[in-house]
């Protein structure tokens, strides 16, 4: 029987350790320790690496700290775009979406069009039209960037339209790998644009 494994990342950004409360630090710590746990239970119970990926990152989607579905900072025009991708090594397959702004899951859209697309890839309003025929759950645009630091950082940019983001202020994608017990490896991403 092969080792298994899950890694999971909340992001690729930067928050200012000055900015860091312990409230804050303990917050992120519980909603990463949920992600992670969320798919090694998968994994454990002997599920596919691509289940244990998509949970991950749909905790992580679901959680409004993290730059990816309800946490998603806005564009420069006040509206929400979010991108996600996923791959099953096992297979050799892959979906991905991007430029959605009513999806609750982006990463379970993407896996949907892995599956049941001839597509690897959807943009937009075909995407959002194939995640209706699919029964992909769509959100209100109220759920979105509901995170305090997200819309902060999302007036700055806003008001600036991208002309000067120091790097203390730049937020990114989440994601999760693992490798299932029968060795199978896939990967799972989701941001916000």
């Amino acid at each position: 029987m092969s080792k298994i494994l899950l890694a999971i990342h909340g992001g690729a950004g930067t928050i200012l350790k000055s900015l860091m409360t312990p409230e804050k630090e303990k917050a992120y710590s519980s909603a990463l320790s949920l992600a992670l746990k969320s798919g090694y239970d998968l994994l454990e119970k002997g599920g596919s690496s691509i289940d244990a990926v998509q949970a991950a990152v749909m905790s992580l989607e679901d959680c409004p700290l993290f730059n990816a579905g309800r946490g998603s900072v806005f564009t420069h025009d006040g509206s929400h775009e979010m991108d996600a991708s996923i791959m099953d090594g096992k297979k050799l397959e892959a979906g991905a979406v991007a430029s959605i702004n009513n999806i609750r899951n982006p990463v379970l859209l993407a896996r949907t069009i892995m599956n049941k697309s001839e597509h690897v890839f959807l943009a937009g309003r075909g995407a959002e039209e194939f995640a209706l025929q699919n029964n992909i759950p769509s959100a209100e645009a109220n759920i979105f960037s509901i995170n305090s630091d997200m819309i902060n950082f999302s007036r700055f940019v806003i008001s600036k339209k991208f002309n000067s983001i120091t790097s203390d202020k730049k937020f990114g994608t989440v994601g999760a790998v693992a490798i299932d017990v029968n060795g199978n490896l896939a990967a799972a991403t989701s941001t916000a644009e």
